[in-house]
C-alpha cells in the first residue's frame, strides 16, 4: 500500500496521483491527514483501493468510478455525489445530499447521513447504517435506498422509480411516495445489500416505499402536490 499525505502534498497534486493510475491496475492508497480536505479522491477512474484515514470535506468520492474508497472517520456534504460505479464506504457520519445523482456503485454509510440523502438518484444503491433526515430521496430516479434506523420529514418527496426501504420510524412522506407492499422479491434484494455492507439487520424487519405514479403526468386535480 502506497501512501499520499496531505501535509507534504497538495489536494491537487494528490487527485492527480489518484487520477493517473492505470486502468487495468490493483494498487492500494493509503491517505493520511485528510484534514477535512474538500474534493477529495474525487474523478477516480480506475479499479484501485483508496483507504482515508480521518474525516473530509465536500464532494469526498465525487464521480468515483471503479475505485473503492473507504473513510476511516466522516465525510462532508456531497459525498460519492454522480458516481458511476464502484464503492464508497463511510465508518462515520455523512452530511447533506450524500449519493446526490449517484448513477451507480454503492454507497456505504455505518452512521447517520444528513438531510436530502439519496437525492435525485439514478441508480446508485445507498445503504445507511443509522437515520437520515428530510427530504432524502427527493425526485429519486431509480436504485435503492436501504436505511436501518429513522427518517425525517418527506421522504421520497416527488420520486419516480427508486426504491426505498426503511427498518425504523418515518417521519413523513413526500408528495407521490406510499408505502407498498414488502415482497419476497424485496427482502432478497435487501438482504443482499446489507450482507454486502456488512451490517447487521433482519430484511424482513424492513418496509418498502416508493411513487404512487400520480405525479407523472399534470392533473389540475393533483395541483396542490405539485
Amino acid at each position: 500500500m502506497r501512501e499520499l499525505d496531505l501535509e507534504k502534498l497538495s489536494l491537487r497534486e494528490l487527485n492527480s496521483v489518484l487520477q493517473s493510475q492505470d486502468k487495468n491496475g490493483q494498487e492500494s492508497w493509503l491517505i493520511r491527514n485528510p484534514k477535512g480536505a474538500h474534493a477529495l479522491a474525487v474523478g477516480l477512474d480506475a479499479p484501485i483501493n483508496v483507504r482515508i484515514e480521518g474525516s473530509t470535506g465536500y464532494y469526498c468520492a465525487g464521480m468515483n468510478k471503479n475505485a473503492l474508497i473507504h473513510v476511516i472517520g466522516s465525510v462532508g456534504p456531497g459525498a460519492a455525489e454522480n458516481m458511476m460505479s464502484g464503492k464508497l464506504i463511510v465508518e462515520g457520519n455523512a452530511s447533506q445530499y450524500a449519493g446526490a445523482t449517484g448513477h451507480g456503485g454503492t454507497l456505504i454509510i455505518k452512521g447517520n447521513s444528513s438531510s436530502r440523502c439519496g437525492i435525485s438518484m439514478k441508480g446508485i444503491d445507498i445503504v445507511v447504517q443509522g437515520s437520515i433526515g428530510h427530504m432524502s430521496a427527493f425526485m429519486a430516479q431509480s436504485g435503492n435506498l436501504v436505511v436501518a434506523g429513522d427518517v425525517g420529514d418527506s421522504l421520497g418527496d416527488s420520486i419516480y422509480e427508486a426504491q426505498i426501504f426503511v427498518r425504523g420510524a418515518v417521519n413523513s412522506l413526500g408528495a407521490d411516495c406510499i408505502e407498498k407492499e414488502m415482497t419476497f422479491q424485496h427482502i432478497q434484494l435487501v438482504d443482499k445489500l446489507l450482507k454486502s455492507s456488512d451490517i447487521g439487520c433482519e430484511a424482513s424487519e424492513f418496509k418498502r416505499f416508493g411513487s404512487a405514479r400520480k405525479l407523472y403526468n399534470f392533473d389540475i386535480d393533483n395541483l396542490s402536490d405539485y
